[in-house]
């Protein structure tokens, strides 16, 4: 059985594409590409279920059609609508120097100046200029990498110089 801390999600499934069971991929991190990784695991009623990739082709730079193996009718892959997908942490080409935004997600924050957990980053909200950390009890932390001082992969630890007070706010 996949675990939850064993994977990250990099995007989402839309809508089926033709009649063969193509399905629109939306993704915030093309590691599946970087890799050449052979399977996705998809959130399917509640469990993560791996699906292997058939084959696909980049529509953008953040779709994808997605064809996976067995999903062979448009009716097979509207089933598949809405799923979230995740990548396996263990398959991630990341490291202390390259960790995408999106594999930070579940990762501990400490405050580099007390050495006092933060909390553990729930989402990381690019939708605005200044990048930020929202952790699971709400707070929002400036995710600049000038403030990142650490990443420990091992840990699933990111060290960051936090702006006095604003754990307090």
């Amino acid at each position: 059985m996949i675990r939850s801390e064993e994977v990250y999600k990099i995007g989402r499934l839309g809508k089926p594409h033709g009649v063969k069971g193509e399905i629109s991929f939306m993704f915030s991190d093309d590691v599946f590409d970087r890799v050449d990784a052979d399977y996705l695991v998809l959130l399917v009623d509640g469990i993560l279920v791996p699906f292997f990739i058939e084959e696909y082709r980049f529509r953008s730079n953040e779709t994808a059609l997605m064809k996976f193996c067995d999903i062979d009718s448009q009716d097979a892959a509207r089933e598949l609508t809405g799923c979230d997908v995740y990548f396996p942490r263990q398959l991630s080409d990341a490291d202390e120097e390259g960790v995408s935004w999106a594999e930070m997600v579940g990762y501990q924050l400490v405050d580099g100046r007390t050495g006092r957990a933060a909390g553990t980053i729930a989402s990381v909200d690019d939708s605005t200029l200044n990048m930020l950390f929202e952790l699971t009890d709400g707070k929002l932390i400036p995710a600049s990498e000038e403030l990142i001082t650490d990443v420990d992969t091992d840990k699933r630890q990111i060290t960051i110089d936090l702006p006095e007070g604003i754990l307090d706010l």
